[in-house]
């Protein structure tokens, strides 16, 4: 499976938040565990449906994200 196509979008789901792989877990609620200190460890071990490449996803995601404000700003 591709990175990106681990992240999806629903409006129904999550007020459209992005999510990961269409489950009700946001790419924002991983980002700020990671940015609080939490290792990937840890999160996998508290949302078991998770996976490694999930994780890098979340990254990817938020990586291509920044990069686009910026071209946008």
């Amino acid at each position: 499976m591709n990175l990106e196509t681990r992240i999806t979008h629903n409006p129904l789901q999550c007020g459209g938040k992005p999510c990961i792989r269409g489950m009700r877990i946001r790419v924002s609620d991983i980002l700020q565990m990671l940015g609080e200190g939490v290792g990937s460890e840890e999160i996998l071990r508290d949302f078991p449906d998770l996976e490694q490449q999930d994780i890098q996803a979340c990254l990817l995601y938020a990586a291509r994200r920044a990069n686009l404000e910026r071209l946008v700003a």
